[in-house]
């Protein structure tokens, strides 16, 4: 049974997306995504009330909890202090290093999963911010808008930005899905959780993280332009270099962003990298 509740005096904060999930259905769902067991370590962000941080004490090893809101870092640690596997951490996970919160409370090195409720406003910035750690989850459950759970799944030739960067380094997949009715207040849009399953390495050879996402950013930025005006004009090449350069990566330069595929992106972020390296 769930007991956390929100304190009497508590209300939420817009400007943090605070909305809260007590509907133990629900929670099941999310929990049985981690495919918990007793040797798990799991870092919660945003863990909001407790309701959901309790039914992962209930299967992990240990969970790190983070949360920014102070208030409700208190209440955490007043309600759920009877369970010795819990640690409460208050802080902004933008501004945290999540391997080093594993390594400080869970042991030098030790692998994590990670569980999240993620405001719409944050979602992607997160989403790299653990993929991109010195040391990335084993797994990731996140909790999102259901429009940015099809973003993340998405393939082409519906691609995007989001999706480039979650599956560079794992496996999305919807497992569930939560009407907009079960949270408290009430989101205008419905969720979905995902379950993502990291690689051990990204999925594609790149030669440069930063370059290679200079490189995709500046085909999404005009996404409704063919690749070679929208990579010209992001990158600040010629029309005829990055039609050459799109050539040479057996690429029609006449598609579009949404089309590529991660292997195409690779092809053509090399070929664009040893370009510039024969003219340093």
């Amino acid at each position: 049974m769930v007991r956390s509740r929100a304190p009497e005096d508590f209300r939420p904060k817009k400007r943090w997306g605070q909305h809260f999930l007590h509907d133990p259905h629900h929670l099941n769902h999310i929990v049985a995504a981690a495919s918990l067991s007793s040797q798990d370590v799991v870092l919660e962000i945003g863990a909001g009330t407790g309701s959901l941080t309790e039914q992962l004490l209930a299967r992990a090893g240990q969970v790190i909890a983070v949360e920014i809101d102070p208030q409700l870092v208190s209440h955490l640690r007043r309600t759920l202090d009877h369970y010795p596997h819990l640690t409460v951490v208050e802080g902004d996970i933008l501004a945290l290093d999540p391997a080093t919160l594993v390594d400080r409370y869970a042991g030098e090195g030790r692998a994590y999963k990670v569980v999240a409720n993620l405001p719409y406003y944050i979602t992607s910035a997160v989403m790299r911010h653990l993929l991109e750690a010195r040391r990335s989850p084993r797994l990731l459950v996140v909790t999102v808008q259901e429009e940015v759970a099809q973003r993340m799944c998405a393939r082409p030739p519906e691609m995007n930005l989001l999706a480039v960067s979650v599956q560079l380094y794992g496996q999305p997949r919807v497992v569930h899905r939560i009407p907009r009715g079960a949270f408290r207040p009430i989101p205008q849009v419905d969720s979905a959780v995902v379950r993502i399953d990291v690689f051990d390495r990204p999925r594609v050879s790149i030669p440069d993280r930063e370059f290679f996402f200079r490189v995709v950013k500046a085909g999404f930025h005009q996404r409704r332009k063919q690749l070679r005006n929208a990579l010209a004009a992001g990158l600040g090449l010629s029309r005829a270099a990055v039609t050459a350069l799109l050539a040479a990566a057996d690429i029609d330069p006449r598609r579009r962003a949404e089309t590529l595929t991660l292997e195409e992106w690779a092809r053509l972020t090399w070929k664009l990298y040893e370009d510039t390296q024969q003219q340093t």
